[in-house]
């Protein structure tokens, strides 16, 4: 899966905060003590490596992780600044809460946020929904002949 720029001074960007800001769900900055339980959210619905990405996250200050919640109920995440300064991911929502444009709030708050932190690009590494970050946010695909970052990382054997 090829790495990805968004210019977060396009008008797709801007187009992309009006969209979310009509999704109407809760997006908040996680907590300190919440590390626990997001931590564990995202090992259960996602992978290790993305858990060990959130943990980077929360050591950030400020918390490099935004949450959607809904009754006291955790529905989706996304990070930045993990990986690398200027990254953005991993995100996720619950299975049972998808369709309903909460990857959408996330992603566009996330990007507002980095925007207000003085980047002027995000970085998609690896992404894997490559049209709905080119449509969403006028994503366009880096061009590089390897798996850039990631290239070599360490992974967990399979079980």
């Amino acid at each position: 899966m090829p790495d990805l720029l968004v210019n977060l001074y396009s008008t797709a960007f801007a187009d992309l905060k009006q969209r979310a800001d009509d999704v109407g769900v809760c997006v908040r900055p996680a907590l300190p003590p919440e590390l626990h339980l997001v931590l564990a959210w995202v090992r259960d619905r996602f992978s290790e490596n993305w858990a060990s990405e959130v943990s980077v996250a929360f050591s950030r200050q400020p918390v490099a992780c935004l949450i959607s919640v809904e009754g006291g109920k955790l529905l989706g995440f996304a990070c930045y600044d993990t990986t690398a300064r200027g990254f953005f991911g991993p995100t996720g929502v619950d299975p049972q809460a998808r369709g309903k444009g909460i990857g959408l709030a996330l992603f566009s708050a996330c990007l507002q946020t980095m925007k207000a932190l003085g980047h002027a690009y995000a970085f998609i590494g690896d992404a894997g929904p490559v049209d709905f970050y080119a449509k969403t946010a006028g994503a366009i695909v880096i061009p590089a002949p390897d798996k850039g970052i990631y290239e070599g990382m360490l992974r967990s054997a399979p079980k």
